[in-house]
């Protein structure tokens, strides 16, 4: 029985160390210094997967973070994923231990989010960023799910799920300035205007690319896949490229469009039943 972990580190600068910290089981790192953000994509079998990515926190040393992701901690997520419903207990249970761990063995206030927390999201826990977060400890307003109830002092704090597979997209827009990307990410987000079901939504400035960026969670590609978040922009602006963040499930680029680049795109490690097949256990690769 396969798991997947996807621990956000909030250091997009240096991912390699990074990476290495999580083990040979690691299908991917995508990694954007704007961002300030190493995304970690690994898999794991139940009872093993939990262990692996607190190995990997605690060699994580992480005292600044000038990217312009949102967040509140060094491990900032980290979601525990299951591919179908008969593994869905199986990330749950995951999940619970991890959250555990990260508290005893390190010392951090974790929170739950998603299913197991009620439906709560990331961006409730996330806003106004640590000093918020902190804040808000201290009032009683938040109590953490495991851990102490005040931010560590380097590490911050770390939210955890359990999920099935989320598609994290970006979209660079040509000849817009952030407040564009804002309106737009407004207007298309679920909840906006022109909301798409199961889409989170940022407009973000890249300093160091000096582009515009529109960047997506989507939650259920197959309420929304990628080709319908890329018509809705498009309805607004003018796009330069595209890139996928970490995996995603096949069936989310149902009928993407041929003329759009996707930066750095490739199926076989970027396709996560693709990517599965051609890693085997602990990430060595699979005889067949």
């Amino acid at each position: 029985m396969t798991l997947l972990a996807v621990p956000n580190v909030s250091e997009g600068h240096d991912p390699g160390p990074i990476a290495a910290a999580f083990g040979p089981g690691v299908l991917d790192v995508h990694a954007d210094p704007d961002h300030g953000r190493s995304v970690i994509t690994l898999r794991g079998e139940p009872g093993e997967l939990a262990t692996t990515v607190l190995e990997g926190a605690a060699r994580i040393d992480v005292t600044g973070h000038p990217g312009v992701h949102p967040h509140v901690g060094a491990v900032d997520v980290a979601p525990i994923v299951y591919l179908d419903d008969a593994t869905r207990g199986a990330a749950c249970a995951e999940a619970l231990v991890l959250g555990d761990l990260l508290a005893r063995e390190l010392g951090l206030p974790v929170f739950l989010y998603g299913a197991l927390a009620g439906g709560r999201t990331r961006a409730e826990l996330r806003r106004g960023g640590p000093r918020e977060l902190a804040r808000r400890m201290r009032a009683g307003e938040l109590v953490p799910d495991f851990g102490p109830h005040r931010p560590h002092p380097t590490a911050g704090a770390t939210l955890v799920a359990a999920r099935p597979p989320l598609v994290a997209f970006n979209l660079w827009l040509e000849d817009a300035d952030l407040a564009t990307a804002k309106r737009i990410a407004a207007r298309i987000r679920d909840g906006g205007e022109e909301g798409l079901p199961s889409v989170r939504a940022l407009g973000l400035e890249l300093p160091g690319q000096q582009a515009v960026q529109l960047s997506f969670n989507v939650e259920d590609h197959r309420a929304t896949p990628l080709a319908a978040v890329v018509a809705a922009s498009r309805a607004h602006a003018r796009l330069r490229e595209a890139e996928l963040v970490g995996l995603a499930p096949a069936a989310a680029f149902d009928g993407f469009p041929k003329d759009l680049p996707l930066r750095g795109f490739e199926p076989d490690r970027h396709i996560i039943e693709y990517a599965l097949k051609q890693r085997g256990p602990a990430g060595r690769p699979d005889p067949g």
